[in-house]
């Protein structure tokens, strides 16, 4: 119950940590619909199953909100809600600072927003290179730090490769610069 072996929770999850996620919120959904409605005992059966797999997979169950809802009904969306007075509310804790709250609304608000390093040296690892006739070679990655402009100097490693940035696309859009978390094409 609550997390099955090929399902999309873990799915989810694995991908959100490959992909570099590293704060998580959990909402515990239809909450409405478990039976007897709203109950506790189902909540912490959730949170238990989730947790240890969260925790296999590399992130801290401490630093993870769990958050019981029902979005049909907008239980603990916005407020707390008083179909679940056992919910005492949520509770993060991180190196960065605690947080805790009552609703999903407030769970959202305590994500911390990513540090974003344009101080350091550029790094973007490929993702993939594109030959686009008219155009040329496209290489492709997000940006982890530092700024990338047109008109700059790029060295691949380890090719030893460099070659000036003609132009920074991202979405079919040219950019001036791009910064740390930005998908690009250049």
């Amino acid at each position: 119950a609550g997390i099955s072996k090929n399902g999309q929770t873990r799915e989810h999850a694995l991908l959100a940590f490959t992909l570099g996620v590293k704060q998580l919120i959990v909402g515990v959904n239809k909450m409405d619909s478990t039976e007897p409605p709203y109950s506790e005992a189902r909540f912490e059966e959730i949170k238990k199953e989730v947790g240890n797999y969260i925790k296999k997979i590399g992130y801290n169950p401490a630093a993870v909100a769990f958050v019981p809802i029902s979005g049909w009904h907008g239980d603990n969306m916005l407020e707390a809600s008083d179909k679940m007075p056992w919910f005492k509310g949520w509770k993060v804790e991180r190196k960065e600072g605690n947080a805790d709250g009552k609703c999903l609304i407030e769970a959202l608000d305590a994500i911390l927003p990513p540090s974003r390093p344009t101080e350091k040296p550029l790094r973007l690892p490929l993702q993939d290179v594109y030959k686009i006739g008219g155009i040329g070679t496209v290489p492709v990655g997000r940006v982890e730090t530092g700024i990338m402009k047109p008109g700059m100097l790029v060295t691949f490693a380890p090719a030893n490769l460099t070659t000036e940035v003609k132009s920074v696309e991202m979405h079919h859009e040219a950019l001036q610069e791009a910064l740390p978390g930005d998908n690009v094409g250049f």
